[in-house]
């Protein structure tokens, strides 16, 4: 076998996966603060060497959730907007709505939302990667991307009484404001 002509696998990402997947599962489960390397290695199926391997410590590996859960929502938030008319305020409102549905849905990401653990949740929120990932999907704007992530963390922290409630506050005082800023 020639091994100039095998395609080169990256063999890491199946195992970062797993790793990802059975820490979301313990977020869920335990709070994103209650839960150790070691049952995360157990729940991957690993080593803790392996995790290390990939992970140097816990801040690293929620960087790492988070920023593929940001990826992932922000995938599904355009989506959901690709059948929509072409009405920028409109797109903000229901980009801004379909972020808190997805993120509410996914047992894994709602726990990053719990009071014990919003705090983290918001520092984390701020890196680059989680902006690019869902903000960026919102407006081309990186300030009004920033602010959008901020918000949309805030909403999830402290929801609105309803969906109703939400959808006004969002068409009242966000989407008027990122419309201005959209090209």
């Amino acid at each position: 076998m020639n091994r100039s002509a095998t395609p080169w696998v990256d063999r890491r990402a199946p195992a970062v996966e797993r790793i990802l997947d059975a820490a979301g599962a313990l977020f869920a489960e335990q709070g994103v603060d209650g839960v150790a390397m070691g049952e995360i290695a157990a729940g991957a199926g690993c080593s803790r060497a392996t995790l290390y391997r990939y992970f140097p410590d816990r801040p690293a590996l929620q960087l790492a959730f988070v920023q593929r859960e940001a990826i992932r929502v922000g995938a599904l938030v355009v989506a959901d907007l690709a059948d929509l008319p072409d009405a920028t305020g409109d797109l903000v409102t229901e980009a801004v709505l379909s972020a808190l549905r997805h993120v509410r849905a996914a047992p894994p990401l709602a726990a990053w939302f719990r009071e014990t653990d919003a705090g983290r949740t918001a520092d984390l929120a701020q890196g680059s990667e989680v902006i690019e990932a869902l903000g960026l999907t919102m407006t081309d704007d990186p300030d009004a991307a920033r602010w959008l992530v901020r918000v949309i963390v805030s909403l999830l922290t402290v929801p609105g009484g309803d969906a109703a409630e939400e959808r006004r506050l969002v068409e009242r005082f966000v989407a008027p404001v990122i419309a201005l800023t959209v090209p």
